[in-house]
């Protein structure tokens, strides 16, 4: 029985070895490349390899880079916000309203915007929003405005918009899955007791497919903090991110040792954020257990 049992863990370690040293390979060796330059210091076009704490001194007392993280993390949590609430009634529809038949084509209707690029689905939002685009020219044309609007791009308010569209079918998946789950004998109990379906809803519903909620704010939160495509192209490069402030070290600059610095304080706060749903996450599956 020994034998056959170490047999079968040699095999299993076997099976794992190949995936998990590309693993290594791949994700570890660079994340511990970067972890290593930010305690470098910085000389001229070359990375002097002295302990240094001057690049952390730097990132955590330069107000500018404290108000660029902070800008991050609004507009992530923006976007977190209208995706999610905009996510949950259609997940919410597709699984309790639409035939199960049905529900497969309106998946696949909603997986669409994935199959173009994700460049030029932030392309296609800069000419919907542009000076001379789709909206101001429709109305302009309606004569509803005199002139193009100007406040719709280069902001914030456009950056989530063009965010929450691009990560929607991110946050309506998981939310579906959550909600698919849910016994509708539960639902039906409630309602025999007297409930309306709103407070069904309230207490029966909505914390069941939490968990579903909570991964859908994690998949969505933790991209958006560092996307740096949409906040160049619809921001026009006049509201950047961290993931900007990022590349202008990096590759502007050649200040590798405070980008990589910037880039591990940015890693430990969605770290942290992570933390803190997961925690939520496991309370949540607590109480439907």
């Amino acid at each position: 029985m020994t034998k056959r049992f170490d047999a079968e863990a040699r095999q299993g370690l076997s099976l794992l070895a190949p995936p998990f040293v590309y693993a290594l390979l791949v994700l570890a060796a660079p994340l511990l490349t970067i972890l290593t330059y930010s305690f470098f210091k910085d000389g001229y076009l070359e990375v002097i390899s002295e302990f240094t704490l001057d690049n952390y001194r730097e990132v955590f007392g330069d107000p500018i880079v404290r108000k660029i993280m902070l800008r991050s993390l609004m507009v992530s949590a923006l976007v977190t916000l209208v995706t999610v609430v905009l996510a949950f009634p259609i997940a919410y529809y597709v699984s309790f309203m639409v035939r199960p038949e049905r529900k497969s084509m309106w998946l696949f209707l909603i997986t669409i915007p994935f199959w173009t690029s994700y460049l030029i689905r932030v392309f296609l939002w800069k000419v919907i929003l542009g000076y001379n685009g789709v909206i101001n020219s429709t109305l302009t044309g309606l004569g509803i405005i005199d002139e193009p609007l100007t406040f719709i791009l280069y902001n914030v308010n456009s950056i989530v918009l063009t965010l929450a569209h691009a990560y929607a079918p991110f946050a309506i998946l998981p939310i579906f899955v959550a909600l698919e789950k849910i016994d509708r004998s539960l639902l039906e109990a409630g309602r025999d007791l007297g409930e309306s379906r709103v407070m069904t809803f309230w207490r029966v519903t909505l914390p069941l497919a939490m968990p579903g909620v909570i991964a859908a704010t994690l998949i969505v939160f933790i991209p958006t903090i560092g996307d740096y495509v949409t906040p160049e192209l619809i921001g026009g490069g006049k509201i950047p991110m961290i993931a900007n402030m990022i590349q202008v070290q990096m590759l502007a600059l050649d200040n590798r040792p405070l980008g990589s610095a910037l880039a591990v304080t940015a890693m430990l706060i969605v770290a942290l954020v992570s933390v803190i749903f997961l925690f939520l996450n496991r309370r949540f599956l607590k109480v439907r257990q």
